[in-house]
């Protein structure tokens, strides 16, 4: 698996300075945890998850959770069950005649109910378990969520290898009272499994459902106060240097368009003086599409130390993952400091003479800016997410 493989070479010459590169499903875990970028998420019930994967449908996936939870009714729970094993042995028979290749298809997970259910399931797949990277554990608790980390490590032990990745969307958290009580019991479970957790993730709306909030196309994640506050805590609490797990961005729900009140959030001259008519043209596709608003949150996942993102549609796949791609600046400044981090100097001046490179307190940002360069790549000077959504047209290929 690579990012961006649906381009050509050449289009892929033009972009990157550096390539991003080849991730496998053996891959180490704090790689692997930065590969999942745009993580779509399907119900079970859905019908063709084998033959779009069959057919490539959405070439750039790179890892999708199968969801036995929320994203289906509670009656549906044996069909779905039933759907998802289905869809695996299809999968799992086109590898064996060679119909499909196992390091082209994306990670994937499923995301479970209960640890019943799970060890049920384990025992339906069989063989088939080998297509998976592991589970998504909601609402995520420190009690169950041991024990469900537990069995996991006892499967792991009879020679499977699967990741867990909780999402954090529980009424303790999200209440100020238990918040940090709470996070920092899951933290103490987390960290006895830490071998097992690929990646932590939010789940806003569940935090959202609990005080009766839905934010607009036009309303990140960031503008709603409490939410904010809590991602605040747990980005304190998971991404310290000296423990620190990868956070993913919550869910962006909206995919199509309705009426506008607040003005667009995509400035045009970046559009236009790219492209000329057809970058304004592209900004309007993708203002259609409420991606400004997407694209506006990812900014904000990233600047809060979040990377990937839970997706609900297609559209939202290199949206994500070209927001994410490490610009030529940073790359020279993570580089520069890493280089320079041998105690006989505390700062310098960054090869764009634009900024201070300070070694120490910089240096944790440069490792977590090479390590990303490896799964995103690094574009050229002057390139940013626009040119490789411009090389996509992927409005048009995903409506």
């Amino acid at each position: 698996m690579k990012l961006f493989s649906d381009l050509n070479e050449k289009q892929m010459e033009r972009l990157f300075f550096k390539l991003p590169e080849e991730v496998f499903s053996t891959s180490e875990k704090e790689v692997l945890s930065y590969a999942l970028a745009s993580t779509l998420y399907m119900p079970a019930t859905r019908p063709n998850i084998f033959h779009d994967l069959l057919t490539k449908k959405h070439a750039a996936l790179t890892s999708m959770v199968i969801c036995l939870e929320d994203s289906i009714g509670d009656h549906e729970v044996e069909i779905a069950e039933r759907k998802l094993v289905e869809e695996l042995t299809n999968i799992y028979q086109a590898l064996e005649d060679s119909i499909l290749i196992k390091n082209e298809l994306p990670l994937i997970f499923i995301r479970i109910r209960s640890v019943s259910q799970f060890l049920n399931l384990m025992d339906l797949l069989g063989e088939k378990i080998s297509l998976l990277t592991g589970i998504v554990i909601p609402k995520f608790e420190a009690a169950v969520g041991e024990i469900i980390l537990k069995e996991l490590e006892k499967y792991n032990m009879l020679g499977h290898s699967l990741y867990a990745m909780p999402i954090l969307e529980t009424k303790k958290i999200i209440e100020k009272e238990t918040r940090m009580d709470e996070l920092l019991s899951i933290k103490k479970v987390l960290d006895e499994y830490k071998h097992l957790i690929l990646n932590v993730r939010i789940g806003a709306t569940d935090f959202c459902g609990l005080y009766g909030i839905r934010r607009n196309a036009e309303t990140t994640v960031y503008d709603v106060a409490i939410i904010r506050d809590c991602i605040s805590d747990i980005v304190n609490v998971f991404t310290r240097a000296d423990s620190a797990y990868v956070v993913s961005g919550p869910v962006w729900e909206y995919f199509t368009t309705s009426e506008r009140v607040l003005i667009p959030q995509l400035r045009e001259t970046p559009f236009r003086k790219r492209y000329g008519k057809a970058g304004m043209n592209m900004r309007t596709q993708l203002i259609d599409k409420h991606m400004d608003g997407l694209i506006r949150e990812v900014m904000m996942d990233i600047t809060n130390g979040l990377t990937g993102k839970t997706i609900i549609h297609p559209t939202h796949i290199k949206p994500v993952q070209a927001l994410n791609v490490v610009s030529y600046e940073e790359y020279l400044d993570a580089c520069n400091i890493i280089e320079s981090n041998n105690g006989e100097i505390g700062v310098v001046k960054s090869s764009f003479s634009n900024k201070m490179n300070e070694i120490k307190p910089h240096f944790y940002w440069a490792q977590k800016i090479i390590l990303k360069s490896k799964v995103y790549g690094v574009f050229h000077e002057g390139f940013t997410y626009i040119d490789l959504l411009k090389q996509e047209n992927f409005i048009t290929n995903h409506s």
